[in-house]
């Protein structure tokens, strides 16, 4: 993107605007590349594997979420989904307010039904105190150094699977910020006892929010099946802690007993499944994958959608900004239709044209948080002073509702820039290395905004925050 020059004489030259686009173009040259999907990259030491921050998606495994929290008597407010950018099968809980998700359970489950009965089970587990020993330790650690240690531990685990167990441990003491114990919270590594119990657990809940357990059977079989295979095959998780079928034999019991077990997933919750199943797919698997997983001679929604998101990853931004128009006049009214169609303008080189369709989508979600940092993102990309202070208050109202976007704030930093504001810019810099949990470069950030801004005002206060903050010791 090309910066506005200013001319010598102006006024904005004296007022800071100068020192605001140098301290801009400081921070595109030092920003770290944020993949499709509004991916947050985790450092390379945890593979490229990161959290995938994307509305449409975290809307569904809310709505999804809800009710079984509610019927476990957990506060939904207090539990927070993350969705990995991995497409292997799993989940788990790494303490009690954190439950990871990775694509590949959306991706490869068929119904919303299957997802919702991991995510019952995982329920179980919070409900039920399993693990209330890992709170002490976990209750300050990032989201992110959490998936890192895991990420370690599923290493060793490959590497052990493998029978190449020294490469293993060596690339998952890389990764690794805590005990191995911490990685062995994930859907198949609890005790037997405690995964029995959030079996039985997870049926009450359906059964109390009038949901069928088909679902969860169908998901645990498989994993019992996948267990069986060689190591050569199987995943990691799968290898080194198998589902036993007697277990899937005794769930199955007593899911048939519900009222619900023959209840089927409602229409309109099938095909929003079925939408981000194939935008996953778009994103995340490569063309040639998803042209055979969605041919041409599927015409349905989900299908189009698919082609149209991989069609942007090929950079094939006419035809896809095509086809994102169709999906907009089969649903006029699906935001995230909007939001595809903003983010293949700016991706093309059109933020201004990617405004209107953003704010379309702003009006039509039910969460816009992330949706907001994009409109903010086009207003401040389309280098027009008269958007900047709207861009800004898009970012920070988005920021403000989600709070753990990190892209948001190098956008904000960018803003904050060209604006003049240098502290508020370097305050927002140092947001965003500390959500990324490098402490060290947040809190260098942060001292210098802190000398920069009002005392005791509530942009001094966070970046005090900041420097007083003591990371986790491993």
């Amino acid at each position: 993107m090309a910066e506005k020059t200013a001319k010598p004489a102006a006024p904005a030259r004296r007022d800071g605007w100068g020192a605001g686009r140098r301290y801009a173009n400081a921070v595109v040259a030092l920003a770290t590349a944020v993949s499709v999907a509004s991916m947050s990259v985790t450092p390379a030491s945890a593979q490229s594997i990161g959290f995938i921050r994307d509305a449409e998606i975290e809307n569904l495994l809310r709505d999804y979420t809800t009710p079984i929290l509610k019927a476990a008597g957990v506060g939904a407010s207090a539990v927070h989904i993350y969705l990995v950018g991995s497409t292997s099968f799993n989940a788990f809980v790494a303490d009690g307010r954190r439950i990871f998700v990775n694509s590949g359970v959306l991706m490869q489950a068929k119904t919303p039904n299957e997802v919702i009965g991991v995510l019952a089970h995982e329920t179980g587990h919070i409900a039920g105190g399993h693990l209330a020993r890992m709170r002490q330790q976990l209750q300050n650690a990032q989201a992110i150094s959490i998936l890192t240690t895991l990420l370690g531990a599923a290493a060793m685990g490959a590497g052990a699977a493998s029978g190449n167990f020294g490469s293993g441990a060596q690339a998952g003491n890389a990764l690794m910020l805590g005990g191995a114990h911490v990685a062995q919270r994930s859907l198949l590594a609890y005790q037997r006892t405690e995964e029995a119990a959030a079996d039985r657990s997870a049926i009450n809940y359906l059964n109390a929010t009038g949901q069928s357990a088909k679902g969860m059977l169908t998901t645990f079989a498989s994993l019992a099946d996948q267990s069986m295979l060689s190591a050569k095959y199987a995943d990691p998780y799968a290898v080194s802690h198998p589902m036993p079928r007697d277990r899937v034999s005794s769930l199955e019991r007593v899911a048939r007993e519900s009222p619900y077990f023959d209840r089927a997933d409602p229409p309109e919750l099938q095909m929003r499944h079925d939408l981000v199943r194939a935008k996953l797919s778009g994103y995340l698997e490569h063309p040639g994958t998803v042209s055979r997983r969605y041919p041409k001679s599927d015409k349905s929604l989900a299908a189009n959608y698919a082609r149209t998101v991989s069609l942007m990853r090929t950079g094939d931004y006419r035809s896809a900004i095509a086809n994102a128009d169709g999906l907009i006049k089969a649903m006029p009214n699906n935001p995230y239709f909007w939001e595809l169609k903003g983010d293949l303008l700016v991706k093309s080189g059109k933020p201004r044209d990617a405004i209107s369709p953003y704010q379309k989508a702003v009006a039509l979600a039910p969460n816009p948080g992330l949706i907001k940092v994009s409109l903010g993102g086009a207003q401040v990309a389309a280098n027009d002073p008269g958007l900047l202070n709207e861009g800004i208050n898009n970012l920070t109202s988005g920021l403000r509702d989600e709070p753990d976007f990190v892209t948001g704030y190098r956008h904000l930093a960018i803003a904050y820039g060209r604006a003049g504001r240098v502290p508020e810019a370097e305050l927002a810099t140092a947001q965003e290395h500390f959500k990324r949990g490098d402490f060290e470069m947040a809190q260098r950030f942060a001292q210098r905004a802190k000398q920069g801004l009002k005392t005791g005002s509530p942009a001094w206060l966070r970046a005090d925050d900041i420097l007083t903050y003591k990371p986790p010791k491993s």
